[in-house]
Protein backbone atom coordinates (compact mmCIF):
# COMPACT_ATOMS: atom_id res chain seq x y z
CA UNK A 1 0.00 0.00 0.00
CA UNK A 2 1.05 3.57 -0.49
CA UNK A 3 2.50 5.13 2.74
CA UNK A 4 2.54 8.99 2.83
CA UNK A 5 5.53 11.38 2.88
CA UNK A 6 5.79 12.32 6.85
CA UNK A 7 7.60 15.28 6.19
CA UNK A 8 5.87 16.52 2.84
CA UNK A 9 9.09 17.78 0.15
CA UNK A 10 8.57 21.27 -1.34
CA UNK A 11 10.96 22.64 -3.94
CA UNK A 12 12.59 19.14 -3.95
CA UNK A 13 14.39 19.06 -7.16
CA UNK A 14 14.20 15.43 -7.89
CA UNK A 15 10.54 15.60 -7.00
CA UNK A 16 10.15 18.85 -9.33
CA UNK A 17 12.02 16.84 -11.82
CA UNK A 18 10.11 13.74 -11.49
CA UNK A 19 6.89 15.80 -11.69
CA UNK A 20 7.87 17.57 -14.96
CA UNK A 21 8.82 14.14 -16.73
CA UNK A 22 5.10 13.51 -17.00
CA UNK A 23 4.57 16.62 -18.98
CA UNK A 24 7.94 15.21 -21.48
CA UNK A 25 6.13 12.09 -21.82
CA UNK A 26 2.17 12.89 -22.32
CA UNK A 27 2.94 16.14 -24.31
CA UNK A 28 4.04 13.76 -26.97
CA UNK A 29 0.21 12.79 -27.42
CA UNK A 30 -1.72 16.04 -27.53
CA UNK A 31 1.26 17.25 -30.57
CA UNK A 32 1.80 14.07 -32.97
CA UNK A 33 -1.61 13.00 -31.82
CA UNK A 34 -4.13 16.52 -31.22
CA UNK A 35 -1.97 18.69 -33.23
CA UNK A 36 0.07 17.16 -36.22
CA UNK A 37 -0.87 13.59 -37.57
CA UNK A 38 -4.15 11.96 -36.57
CA UNK A 39 -6.54 15.19 -37.59
CA UNK A 40 -5.46 15.67 -41.05
CA UNK A 41 -4.55 11.70 -41.80
CA UNK A 42 -8.26 10.99 -40.30
CA UNK A 43 -9.77 13.59 -42.45
CA UNK A 44 -8.27 12.05 -45.69
CA UNK A 45 -9.41 8.80 -44.65
CA UNK A 46 -13.09 10.28 -44.36
CA UNK A 47 -12.94 12.22 -47.27
CA UNK A 48 -11.84 9.08 -49.64
CA UNK A 49 -15.43 7.26 -47.73
CA UNK A 50 -17.80 10.70 -48.82
CA UNK A 51 -16.33 9.89 -52.59
CA UNK A 52 -18.90 7.38 -52.52
CA UNK A 53 -21.44 9.69 -51.94
CA UNK A 54 -22.49 12.79 -54.05
CA UNK A 55 -22.05 15.30 -51.59
CA UNK A 56 -18.48 14.26 -51.01
CA UNK A 57 -19.46 13.57 -47.12
CA UNK A 58 -18.58 10.67 -45.12
CA UNK A 59 -21.52 8.41 -43.51
CA UNK A 60 -21.30 7.59 -39.85
CA UNK A 61 -24.36 6.17 -38.35
CA UNK A 62 -26.05 7.17 -41.86
CA UNK A 63 -25.02 11.02 -40.53
CA UNK A 64 -23.32 12.88 -42.86
CA UNK A 65 -20.06 14.54 -41.94
CA UNK A 66 -17.58 17.19 -43.59
CA UNK A 67 -14.62 15.58 -43.15
CA UNK A 68 -12.23 18.25 -42.12
CA UNK A 69 -15.15 18.27 -39.13
CA UNK A 70 -14.89 14.98 -37.88
CA UNK A 71 -11.92 15.40 -35.41
CA UNK A 72 -13.54 18.93 -34.03
CA UNK A 73 -16.60 16.58 -33.14
CA UNK A 74 -14.84 14.01 -31.35
CA UNK A 75 -12.51 16.34 -28.96
CA UNK A 76 -15.78 17.99 -28.35
CA UNK A 77 -17.44 14.35 -27.45
CA UNK A 78 -14.70 13.59 -25.57
CA UNK A 79 -14.42 16.38 -23.28
CA UNK A 80 -18.08 16.23 -23.12
CA UNK A 81 -17.46 13.08 -21.45
CA UNK A 82 -14.62 14.46 -19.36
CA UNK A 83 -17.43 17.38 -18.33
CA UNK A 84 -19.21 14.71 -16.28
CA UNK A 85 -16.42 12.33 -15.23
CA UNK A 86 -13.07 13.98 -14.53
CA UNK A 87 -15.08 15.78 -11.45
CA UNK A 88 -16.19 13.18 -9.95
CA UNK A 89 -12.74 11.23 -10.03
CA UNK A 90 -10.96 14.27 -8.46
CA UNK A 91 -12.97 14.19 -5.76
CA UNK A 92 -12.67 10.66 -5.41
CA UNK A 93 -8.72 11.14 -5.23
CA UNK A 94 -8.62 13.51 -3.16
CA UNK A 95 -10.93 11.64 -0.88
CA UNK A 96 -8.94 8.66 -1.10
CA UNK A 97 -5.80 10.37 -1.02
CA UNK A 98 -4.91 7.59 -4.36
CA UNK A 99 -3.87 10.80 -6.86
CA UNK A 100 -0.65 9.14 -7.61
CA UNK A 101 -2.20 5.78 -8.55
CA UNK A 102 -5.73 6.59 -10.45
CA UNK A 103 -2.75 9.35 -12.29
CA UNK A 104 -1.03 5.95 -13.25
CA UNK A 105 -4.03 3.97 -14.05
CA UNK A 106 -5.10 6.62 -16.26
CA UNK A 107 -1.64 7.71 -18.05
CA UNK A 108 -1.40 3.67 -19.09
CA UNK A 109 -5.07 3.49 -20.68
CA UNK A 110 -4.57 6.56 -22.48
CA UNK A 111 -1.13 5.19 -23.83
CA UNK A 112 -2.77 1.92 -24.60
CA UNK A 113 -5.53 3.59 -26.97
CA UNK A 114 -2.50 5.42 -28.73
CA UNK A 115 -1.27 2.74 -29.09
CA UNK A 116 -3.57 1.09 -31.06
CA UNK A 117 -3.91 4.14 -32.94
CA UNK A 118 -1.52 1.89 -35.35
CA UNK A 119 -4.42 -0.20 -36.60
CA UNK A 120 -6.57 2.85 -38.24
CA UNK A 121 -6.95 2.30 -41.74
CA UNK A 122 -9.74 3.31 -44.56
CA UNK A 123 -12.18 0.93 -44.17
CA UNK A 124 -12.13 1.94 -40.16
CA UNK A 125 -11.46 5.33 -40.29
CA UNK A 126 -13.80 6.03 -37.81
CA UNK A 127 -11.85 3.88 -35.64
CA UNK A 128 -9.80 7.27 -34.96
CA UNK A 129 -12.37 8.83 -33.49
CA UNK A 130 -13.18 6.51 -31.34
CA UNK A 131 -9.60 5.53 -30.24
CA UNK A 132 -9.13 9.47 -29.82
CA UNK A 133 -12.25 9.71 -27.76
CA UNK A 134 -10.91 7.18 -25.44
CA UNK A 135 -7.53 8.11 -25.43
CA UNK A 136 -8.04 11.61 -24.76
CA UNK A 137 -10.65 11.11 -21.81
CA UNK A 138 -7.92 9.48 -20.27
CA UNK A 139 -5.47 11.86 -21.06
CA UNK A 140 -7.54 14.53 -19.10
CA UNK A 141 -7.88 12.18 -16.04
CA UNK A 142 -4.29 11.43 -15.67
CA UNK A 143 -3.73 15.52 -16.19
CA UNK A 144 -6.23 16.20 -13.04
CA UNK A 145 -4.03 14.66 -10.60
CA UNK A 146 -0.92 15.34 -12.66
CA UNK A 147 -1.41 19.21 -12.00
CA UNK A 148 -3.03 18.80 -8.35
CA UNK A 149 0.64 18.04 -7.14
CA UNK A 150 1.63 21.59 -8.36
CA UNK A 151 0.55 23.46 -4.99
CA UNK A 152 2.26 20.26 -2.84
CA UNK A 153 5.72 20.41 -4.49
CA UNK A 154 6.52 24.24 -5.06
CA UNK A 155 5.84 27.21 -3.12
CA UNK A 156 3.80 29.92 -3.66
CA UNK A 157 6.58 31.79 -4.72
CA UNK A 158 8.28 29.29 -6.93
CA UNK A 159 4.97 27.73 -8.87
CA UNK A 160 5.23 30.12 -12.04
CA UNK A 161 8.63 28.59 -12.36
CA UNK A 162 7.97 25.19 -11.89
CA UNK A 163 4.79 25.72 -13.83
CA UNK A 164 6.51 27.04 -16.75
CA UNK A 165 9.81 24.39 -16.53
CA UNK A 166 7.06 21.54 -16.52
CA UNK A 167 5.60 23.38 -19.92
CA UNK A 168 9.04 23.90 -21.16
CA UNK A 169 10.03 19.89 -20.43
CA UNK A 170 6.61 19.34 -21.96
CA UNK A 171 7.81 20.99 -25.49
CA UNK A 172 11.20 19.31 -25.20
CA UNK A 173 10.16 16.14 -24.91
CA UNK A 174 7.65 15.91 -27.37
CA UNK A 175 9.53 18.33 -30.50
CA UNK A 176 12.28 15.15 -29.52
CA UNK A 177 9.55 12.73 -30.46
CA UNK A 178 8.35 14.82 -33.77
CA UNK A 179 11.99 14.88 -34.55
CA UNK A 180 12.07 11.44 -35.41
CA UNK A 181 8.31 11.43 -36.53
CA UNK A 182 9.32 13.75 -39.31
CA UNK A 183 12.35 11.58 -40.03
CA UNK A 184 10.02 8.39 -40.46
CA UNK A 185 7.96 10.12 -42.51
CA UNK A 186 10.34 11.60 -44.91
CA UNK A 187 12.44 8.81 -45.54
CA UNK A 188 9.01 5.84 -45.53
CA UNK A 189 10.50 5.18 -49.15
CA UNK A 190 14.09 4.54 -48.22
CA UNK A 191 12.72 1.83 -45.03
CA UNK A 192 10.56 0.47 -47.33
CA UNK A 193 7.04 1.46 -46.01
CA UNK A 194 4.29 3.86 -47.48
CA UNK A 195 3.57 7.30 -46.01
CA UNK A 196 0.10 5.65 -44.27
CA UNK A 197 2.00 3.42 -42.63
CA UNK A 198 4.75 5.86 -41.38
CA UNK A 199 1.82 7.85 -40.14
CA UNK A 200 0.48 4.99 -38.34
CA UNK A 201 3.56 3.94 -36.68
CA UNK A 202 4.20 7.85 -35.61
CA UNK A 203 0.63 7.79 -34.17
CA UNK A 204 1.51 4.20 -31.83
CA UNK A 205 4.62 5.70 -30.86
CA UNK A 206 3.13 8.55 -29.27
CA UNK A 207 1.62 5.93 -26.87
CA UNK A 208 4.86 4.21 -26.01
CA UNK A 209 6.54 7.16 -25.58
CA UNK A 210 4.10 8.43 -22.77
CA UNK A 211 4.02 4.92 -21.40
CA UNK A 212 7.90 4.95 -21.36
CA UNK A 213 8.44 8.08 -19.97
CA UNK A 214 6.31 8.15 -17.39
CA UNK A 215 8.09 5.97 -15.87
CA UNK A 216 10.15 8.56 -14.35
CA UNK A 217 7.26 10.29 -12.85
CA UNK A 218 6.01 7.06 -10.64
CA UNK A 219 9.69 6.91 -9.07
CA UNK A 220 10.05 10.20 -8.19
CA UNK A 221 6.53 11.62 -7.39
CA UNK A 222 5.90 11.25 -3.71
CA UNK A 223 2.18 10.72 -2.09
CA UNK A 224 1.43 13.15 0.68
CA UNK A 225 -0.92 11.54 2.93
CA UNK A 226 -1.45 8.03 3.98
CA UNK A 227 -4.49 6.17 1.97
CA UNK A 228 -8.21 6.18 2.97
CA UNK A 229 -10.41 3.40 3.78
CA UNK A 230 -13.84 4.08 2.96
CA UNK A 231 -16.77 4.04 5.39
CA UNK A 232 -19.29 1.03 5.65
CA UNK A 233 -21.57 0.67 3.10
CA UNK A 234 -19.74 3.20 1.00
CA UNK A 235 -18.33 2.82 -2.72
CA UNK A 236 -15.63 5.46 -4.36
CA UNK A 237 -18.36 6.75 -6.66
CA UNK A 238 -20.77 7.63 -3.97
CA UNK A 239 -17.98 9.09 -1.91
CA UNK A 240 -16.77 11.04 -4.72
CA UNK A 241 -20.58 12.53 -5.61
CA UNK A 242 -20.57 13.63 -2.20
CA UNK A 243 -17.24 14.97 -1.95
CA UNK A 244 -18.09 16.74 -5.34
CA UNK A 245 -21.83 18.34 -4.16
CA UNK A 246 -19.45 19.76 -0.64
CA UNK A 247 -17.28 21.13 -3.07
CA UNK A 248 -19.36 22.96 -5.43
CA UNK A 249 -21.17 24.48 -2.17
CA UNK A 250 -17.77 25.33 -0.69
CA UNK A 251 -17.13 27.34 -4.11
CA UNK A 252 -19.38 29.86 -3.48
CA UNK A 253 -16.79 31.16 -1.02
CA UNK A 254 -14.40 31.85 -3.72
CA UNK A 255 -15.96 34.33 -5.84
CA UNK A 256 -12.85 35.61 -7.49
CA UNK A 257 -11.18 32.05 -7.84
CA UNK A 258 -14.88 30.97 -9.52
CA UNK A 259 -14.29 34.41 -11.86
CA UNK A 260 -10.63 33.23 -12.92
CA UNK A 261 -11.91 29.86 -13.65
CA UNK A 262 -15.07 31.33 -16.09
CA UNK A 263 -12.42 33.59 -17.80
CA UNK A 264 -10.03 30.38 -18.55
CA UNK A 265 -12.30 28.26 -19.36
CA UNK A 266 -12.93 30.69 -22.13
CA UNK A 267 -9.68 31.83 -23.68
CA UNK A 268 -7.87 28.15 -23.06
CA UNK A 269 -11.04 27.02 -25.09
CA UNK A 270 -10.03 28.94 -27.61
CA UNK A 271 -6.32 28.15 -27.43
CA UNK A 272 -6.65 24.34 -27.80
CA UNK A 273 -9.19 24.48 -30.48
CA UNK A 274 -6.49 26.68 -32.62
CA UNK A 275 -4.28 24.42 -31.70
CA UNK A 276 -6.03 20.98 -31.89
CA UNK A 277 -7.31 22.11 -35.66
CA UNK A 278 -4.33 24.24 -36.92
CA UNK A 279 -2.72 20.78 -39.28
CA UNK A 280 -6.12 20.44 -40.45
CA UNK A 281 -6.43 23.94 -41.15
CA UNK A 282 -2.72 23.78 -42.55
CA UNK A 283 -2.83 20.93 -44.62
CA UNK A 284 -6.80 21.01 -46.01
CA UNK A 285 -6.43 22.48 -49.53
CA UNK A 286 -7.26 26.12 -50.47
CA UNK A 287 -10.40 25.38 -52.06
CA UNK A 288 -12.09 24.17 -48.93
CA UNK A 289 -10.31 27.69 -47.04
CA UNK A 290 -6.90 26.02 -46.51
CA UNK A 291 -3.77 26.39 -46.97
CA UNK A 292 -2.48 23.69 -48.72
CA UNK A 293 0.69 22.84 -47.45
CA UNK A 294 1.87 19.39 -47.56
CA UNK A 295 2.45 16.91 -44.36
CA UNK A 296 6.40 17.28 -44.08
CA UNK A 297 5.78 20.85 -44.26
CA UNK A 298 3.25 21.17 -41.86
CA UNK A 299 5.56 19.17 -39.41
CA UNK A 300 8.49 21.33 -39.61
CA UNK A 301 6.16 24.42 -38.98
CA UNK A 302 4.84 22.43 -35.99
CA UNK A 303 8.40 20.86 -34.84
CA UNK A 304 9.58 25.03 -35.30
CA UNK A 305 6.49 25.88 -33.00
CA UNK A 306 7.52 23.23 -30.16
CA UNK A 307 11.25 24.33 -29.93
CA UNK A 308 10.64 27.70 -29.69
CA UNK A 309 8.10 27.15 -27.45
CA UNK A 310 10.25 25.66 -24.86
CA UNK A 311 12.00 29.23 -24.74
CA UNK A 312 8.58 30.48 -24.80
CA UNK A 313 7.42 28.91 -21.67
CA UNK A 314 10.44 29.86 -19.80
CA UNK A 315 10.53 33.48 -20.85
CA UNK A 316 6.58 33.80 -19.88
CA UNK A 317 7.70 32.79 -16.01
CA UNK A 318 9.85 35.34 -16.39
CA UNK A 319 7.59 37.93 -17.60
CA UNK A 320 4.83 37.34 -14.90
CA UNK A 321 7.45 38.24 -12.33
CA UNK A 322 8.17 41.22 -14.45
CA UNK A 323 4.37 42.08 -14.30
CA UNK A 324 2.69 39.86 -12.36
CA UNK A 325 0.65 36.78 -13.46
CA UNK A 326 -2.84 38.10 -14.75
CA UNK A 327 -1.21 41.06 -17.10
CA UNK A 328 1.23 38.22 -18.41
CA UNK A 329 -1.66 36.20 -19.34
CA UNK A 330 -3.68 39.82 -20.84
CA UNK A 331 -0.53 39.88 -23.20
CA UNK A 332 -0.46 36.55 -24.42
CA UNK A 333 -4.50 36.93 -25.13
CA UNK A 334 -4.06 39.95 -27.38
CA UNK A 335 -1.68 37.86 -29.30
CA UNK A 336 -3.86 34.96 -29.74
CA UNK A 337 -6.46 37.63 -31.04
CA UNK A 338 -3.88 38.58 -33.18
CA UNK A 339 -3.41 34.71 -34.50
CA UNK A 340 -6.85 34.55 -35.09
CA UNK A 341 -7.68 37.60 -37.43
CA UNK A 342 -4.86 36.69 -39.43
CA UNK A 343 -6.00 32.98 -39.88
CA UNK A 344 -8.73 34.32 -41.77
CA UNK A 345 -7.70 37.29 -43.76
CA UNK A 346 -3.82 36.39 -44.44
CA UNK A 347 -2.02 32.91 -46.03
CA UNK A 348 -4.03 33.40 -49.40
CA UNK A 349 -1.49 33.98 -51.68
CA UNK A 350 2.01 32.55 -52.67
CA UNK A 351 3.69 33.27 -50.09
CA UNK A 352 1.48 31.80 -47.85
CA UNK A 353 4.10 29.17 -46.26
CA UNK A 354 6.78 31.97 -45.03
CA UNK A 355 3.72 33.48 -43.42
CA UNK A 356 2.46 30.25 -41.31
CA UNK A 357 5.94 30.22 -40.01
CA UNK A 358 5.70 33.66 -39.08
CA UNK A 359 2.53 33.04 -37.42
CA UNK A 360 3.78 29.70 -36.14
CA UNK A 361 6.52 31.96 -34.49
CA UNK A 362 3.96 34.07 -32.63
CA UNK A 363 1.64 31.01 -31.99
CA UNK A 364 5.62 30.13 -30.38
CA UNK A 365 5.95 32.99 -28.40
CA UNK A 366 2.73 32.45 -26.12
CA UNK A 367 1.46 28.67 -26.37
CA UNK A 368 3.30 27.54 -23.52
CA UNK A 369 3.33 30.72 -21.62
CA UNK A 370 -0.07 31.32 -21.43
CA UNK A 371 -1.27 28.09 -20.04
CA UNK A 372 1.81 27.80 -17.84
CA UNK A 373 0.97 30.69 -15.62
CA UNK A 374 -2.82 30.00 -16.03
CA UNK A 375 -1.68 26.78 -13.95
CA UNK A 376 0.35 28.58 -11.49
CA UNK A 377 -2.14 31.23 -10.95
CA UNK A 378 -4.86 28.83 -10.48
CA UNK A 379 -2.98 26.99 -8.18
CA UNK A 380 -2.71 29.93 -5.82
CA UNK A 381 -6.35 30.27 -5.89
CA UNK A 382 -7.44 26.68 -4.40
CA UNK A 383 -8.00 25.23 -0.99
CA UNK A 384 -5.62 23.28 0.27
CA UNK A 385 -6.95 19.53 0.27
CA UNK A 386 -9.04 19.50 -2.31
CA UNK A 387 -6.29 20.20 -5.34
CA UNK A 388 -7.82 17.57 -7.78
CA UNK A 389 -11.10 18.45 -7.39
CA UNK A 390 -10.53 22.15 -8.40
CA UNK A 391 -8.66 21.36 -11.25
CA UNK A 392 -10.91 18.63 -12.63
CA UNK A 393 -13.33 21.70 -13.48
CA UNK A 394 -9.89 23.53 -14.64
CA UNK A 395 -8.89 20.20 -16.61
CA UNK A 396 -12.34 20.80 -18.98
CA UNK A 397 -10.41 23.27 -21.45
CA UNK A 398 -6.77 22.56 -20.34
CA UNK A 399 -4.65 20.89 -23.15
CA UNK A 400 -5.98 19.23 -26.22
CA UNK A 401 -9.56 18.62 -24.01
CA UNK A 402 -11.64 22.50 -24.94
CA UNK A 403 -15.33 21.22 -26.35
CA UNK A 404 -16.82 24.42 -27.09
CA UNK A 405 -14.53 26.13 -29.58
CA UNK A 406 -13.97 22.53 -31.40
CA UNK A 407 -17.56 21.74 -31.82
CA UNK A 408 -18.15 25.75 -33.11
CA UNK A 409 -15.62 25.08 -35.31
CA UNK A 410 -17.25 22.04 -36.76
CA UNK A 411 -20.41 23.57 -37.33
CA UNK A 412 -19.09 26.86 -39.04
CA UNK A 413 -16.99 25.01 -41.27
CA UNK A 414 -19.79 22.10 -42.38
CA UNK A 415 -22.29 25.15 -42.31
CA UNK A 416 -20.08 27.58 -44.47
CA UNK A 417 -18.68 24.77 -46.57
CA UNK A 418 -14.93 27.04 -45.87
CA UNK A 419 -12.92 26.62 -42.65
CA UNK A 420 -11.51 30.61 -43.07
CA UNK A 421 -15.14 31.51 -41.24
CA UNK A 422 -14.83 28.44 -38.67
CA UNK A 423 -10.99 30.06 -37.46
CA UNK A 424 -12.28 33.41 -37.12
CA UNK A 425 -15.25 32.50 -35.05
CA UNK A 426 -12.83 31.47 -32.62
CA UNK A 427 -12.02 35.05 -31.86
CA UNK A 428 -14.94 35.08 -29.73
CA UNK A 429 -13.30 33.13 -26.82
CA UNK A 430 -10.10 35.44 -26.43
CA UNK A 431 -12.31 38.33 -26.70
CA UNK A 432 -14.60 37.27 -23.93
CA UNK A 433 -11.63 36.10 -21.65
CA UNK A 434 -10.27 39.33 -22.05
CA UNK A 435 -13.20 40.96 -20.71
CA UNK A 436 -13.23 39.15 -17.32
CA UNK A 437 -9.72 38.57 -16.43
CA UNK A 438 -8.86 42.36 -15.59
CA UNK A 439 -11.89 42.52 -13.12
CA UNK A 440 -10.38 39.62 -11.32
CA UNK A 441 -9.09 40.45 -7.95
CA UNK A 442 -5.75 38.23 -7.69
CA UNK A 443 -4.88 39.39 -4.32
CA UNK A 444 -8.02 38.80 -2.70
CA UNK A 445 -8.87 35.14 -4.24
CA UNK A 446 -5.33 34.38 -2.56
CA UNK A 447 -6.28 35.93 1.06
CA UNK A 448 -9.78 34.49 0.49
CA UNK A 449 -8.10 30.86 0.18
CA UNK A 450 -5.69 31.39 3.13
CA UNK A 451 -8.58 32.29 5.71
CA UNK A 452 -10.49 29.33 4.61
CA UNK A 453 -6.96 27.15 5.10
CA UNK A 454 -6.50 28.58 8.21
CA UNK A 455 -9.77 28.23 9.80
CA UNK A 456 -9.81 24.44 8.68
CA UNK A 457 -6.62 23.73 9.97
CA UNK A 458 -7.52 25.40 13.34
CA UNK A 459 -11.23 22.92 13.13
CA UNK A 460 -8.81 20.21 12.56
CA UNK A 461 -6.97 21.05 15.29
CA UNK A 462 -10.20 20.96 17.75
CA UNK A 463 -11.36 18.09 16.27
CA UNK A 464 -7.53 16.22 17.22
CA UNK A 465 -7.71 17.67 20.68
Amino acid sequence: MTTATDAPMVNNKREIFGWAMYDWANSAFSTTIGTVFLGPYVANLAASAGQAYPDGMARLFGIPIAPDSFFPYCISISVGFQFFILPVLGAIADYSHRRKQMMRLFATMGALFTILMFFITGPVWWLGGLLFILANLSFGASIVFYNSYLPDIASEDKRDSVSSFGWAMGYLGDGILLLLNLGLYLLHDKVGISSAMAIRINLASAGVWWLTFAYFTWIRLRPRHANKRLPFGETYASVGFKQLWMTLKDMGNFPETIKFLAAYLLYNDGIQTVIAVASTFAAAPILRGGIGLDQSTLTIVILMIQFMAFFGALFWGRLAKWVGAKKAIIISLVIWAFVTIYAYGGMKGDSRVVEFFILGACIAIVLGGSQAISRSLFAQIIPAGKQAEYFSFYEVSDRGTSWIGPLLFGLMNQLFGNLRPAMFSLIFFFVVGLAILPFVNVKKAIADVQKADAANAAAQLDVNS
